[in-house]
């Protein structure tokens, strides 16, 4: 197309204009228009999913209650509120800490590893994730009474907490049913909690991203003290990709204020896809106690595009999540790599909930008697057995 007979619009004066220009020139701009519109196009049509909070079917949802699983999501953030339909939520970064709530339906004909999302409003509960009856505390004392009454409703040996941490480029729909996603296919049978900060969810605002994750570990003490007001015997974390960083930074600081697990047990650290400079994450593992190293898990993939573009951004540093395994051995961390995986729905980046195999293998973990990856069930014995997951464990100097 470029190189055929392509005719100019325009009047004489354009095409007077144009033939004093060299033909390669022309046929650069002309190129360059049409792919700039191939572009637009593309992005228009891959456009993000509409924001669904909140946004009801009552058409069909009382139909299909019944068959849909429901989670109850408890949210701290760092977003300022929004009064976008279905946002809840916004983009922008909140001085205070927000307590709230929201409601994840699960539709009946769900499979694991998969996130369906609705592309037009209102959401088809029969098909789609929902998420309904969002909730707003005005205290922490509520906010805490509401995840015990959620405790109260599971064995005594599962009264536990999960703080899972959202990555880059994430609206809070996004990391809020992914959470639920998460939740029902990896059967964690605790409490689960998200920390949403203020993403931008833009992909051309990843230094944004980068500094309102930075912003939002002044938050983390606020947080793990309402965690530990709660009667959860332990809590796991889970970070993914930048969100990674955010806990890390956190944790330093919490370990480093002779705070860390003062009032509630830390159980397990997960880092999944950990968007960190790998020179940054060897100066925190540094400042971080043997026992805090003892407890965190990554699941690494050499493969994750993402985190190869998040490198040349950084110029050139690698990624912790896509370093090679040789340049994690030094850290004396448990390594899950992921690098063989190639049935994620969302990606090597996501593998931690795309893949039916891994989010299982976590799940299985997380729902252990004892820690996370040190006690083996039938279930984990399954899955390493048939899936490509490769477990480096190591024990941390120190």
């Amino acid at each position: 197309m470029c190189l055929g007979n392509f005719q100019p619009s325009g009047g004489d004066m354009g095409l007077a204009h144009e033939s004093r220009v060299p033909a390669p020139v022309l046929v650069y701009r002309r190129c360059t228009l049409i792919i700039g519109v191939l572009m637009t196009l593309i992005l228009a049509a891959c456009s993000r999913p509409p924001e669904i909070i909140g946004i009801d079917n009552p058409a069909l949802r009382p139909a299909v209650e019944a068959e849909s699983t429901r989670h109850r999501i408890f949210i701290t953030s760092g977003r300022a509120p929004s009064e976008e339909p279905g946002a809840f939520l916004s983009a922008n970064r909140a001085r205070t800490l927000g307590l709230a709530s929201v409601d994840v339906l699960v539709p009946p004909n769900h499979s694991i590893g998969r996130l369906k999302r609705a592309r037009r409003l209102p959401p088809d509960p029969r098909t789609e994730f929902m998420a309904v009856d969002p909730v707003t505390y005005a205290g922490d004392a509520a906010f805490v009474d509401a995840i015990n009454r959620e405790l109260e409703s599971r064995p005594a040996d599962k009264r536990t907490i999960l703080l899972f941490v959202h990555g880059f480029n994430n609206t809070p729909t996004d990391s809020l049913l992914r959470l639920g996603q998460f939740v029902e296919d990896s059967n964690f049978e605790g409490v689960p909690v998200l920390l949403s900060w203020a993403s931008a969810a833009r992909t051309i605002r990843y230094v944004h991203d980068l500094n309102s994750a930075l912003i939002a570990r002044d938050m983390v003490p606020e947080i793990a003290e309402i965690l530990g007001q709660t009667k959860a015997h332990s809590v796991d974390v889970f970070a993914h990709s930048m969100g990674s960083l955010l806990t890390m930074e956190g944790l330093v600081e919490r370990d480093r204020s002779g705070e860390l697990g003062r009032r509630k047990n830390l159980n397990t650290i997960v880092l999944a896809a950990p968007d960190i400079d790998i020179d940054l994450f060897r100066a925190q593992l540094n400042r971080l106690s043997p026992e805090i190293r003892r407890s965190i898990f990554l699941l690494i993939s050499e493969r994750d595009a993402a985190l190869r573009v998040s490198a040349r951004l950084a110029g050139g540093v690698p990624r912790v999540g896509a370093a090679p395994l040789r340049d994690l051995e030094e850290f004396g961390l448990t390594v899950i790599d992921l690098s063989d995986i190639n049935d994620s729905s969302s990606g090597s980046h996501s593998a931690f909930a795309g893949s039916p195999d891994v989010v299982q293998l976590i799940g299985a973990g997380l729902n252990s008697a004892g820690r996370f990856g040190e006690d083996t069930s039938p279930l984990i014995d399954q899955i390493l057995t048939v899936s490509p997951i490769r477990v480096l464990r190591q024990s941390p100097g120190g």
